[in-house]
């Protein structure tokens, strides 16, 4: 009974030290969008299409086998290879950091983006609207509603695209991006009020500072404190 005794505390301190480490949070979340790069006229702020994704937690999270997908305003998650990423082995998000994704085929219009892309992906996504959706598996050509139940970790949807959180953010521009607010922090589960539409919007990426008013990391963190918050 002791040999069982150790063996399941063992078991139960690899895991916590794992989590320790590096967790799957529902924390990430999209933190940026813009659509209007890709064009060859105008004036857009930026020559690609970008999102910036911010972890709201104090613990890592990998990010290895996720999906960032992108969908027109009525059409499908992912609805071809040419319009989602996924993460490659490694991929991981610092503690209340930044990823910043370059999207799109460049155009020649608007300049390049002023920091270097952490990721690429293929999707050109609409200026005006459009959604994009995390996901911690891929969901290739799924509806919406239709995910794979506990895949969805996030999305926004704008301008007057389907399958929002709440109400979509306003429609976006060739010059404007929706920019979460508080940094990244603010996530109510409603993109009209999550999100505020910026003129000249600026990217973060992996090196950019962390945002200082995060969630901090528990108090309670060494392995006696995790095993008790686990087993008491």
């Amino acid at each position: 009974m002791k040999k069982a005794t150790t063996l399941i505390v063992a078991l139960a301190l690899g895991t916590l030290l794992a989590q320790s480490a590096f967790a799957a949070s529902p924390n990430v979340r999209i933190s940026q969008v813009y659509g209007g790069g890709g064009g060859s006229t105008g004036s857009p702020t930026y020559n690609v299409d970008y999102v910036e994704l911010f972890n709201n937690s104090g613990t890592a999270v990998i990010l290895t086998g996720w999906a960032l997908e992108y969908g027109s305003a009525t059409g499908n998650w992912g609805s071809s290879s040419g319009n989602y990423l996924v993460f490659p082995a490694g991929a991981s998000i610092a503690a209340c950091g930044y990823l910043l994704i370059q999207s799109g085929t460049a155009g020649s219009a608007g300049g390049p983006l002023p920091i270097t892309p952490d990721y690429t992906s293929p999707a050109n996504m609409s200026a005006t609207s459009g959604k994009v959706g995390l996901f911690n598996a891929l969901n290739a050509n799924v509806a919406c509603g239709s995910e794979v139940s506990g895949t969805l970790v996030d999305k926004v949807a704008y301008g007057t695209s389907n399958c929002p959180e709440g109400t979509a953010v306003a429609a976006l521009s060739t010059t404007t991006g929706a920019v979460r607010n508080g940094g990244g922090t603010t996530d109510t589960d409603n993109n009209s009020s999550d999100f505020t539409v910026v003129s000249g919007p600026v990217p973060r990426n992996s090196s950019s500072p962390k945002n200082s008013t995060c969630l901090a990391t528990p108090a309670n963190t060494n392995t006696w404190g995790l095993l008790k918050l686990h087993y008491r």
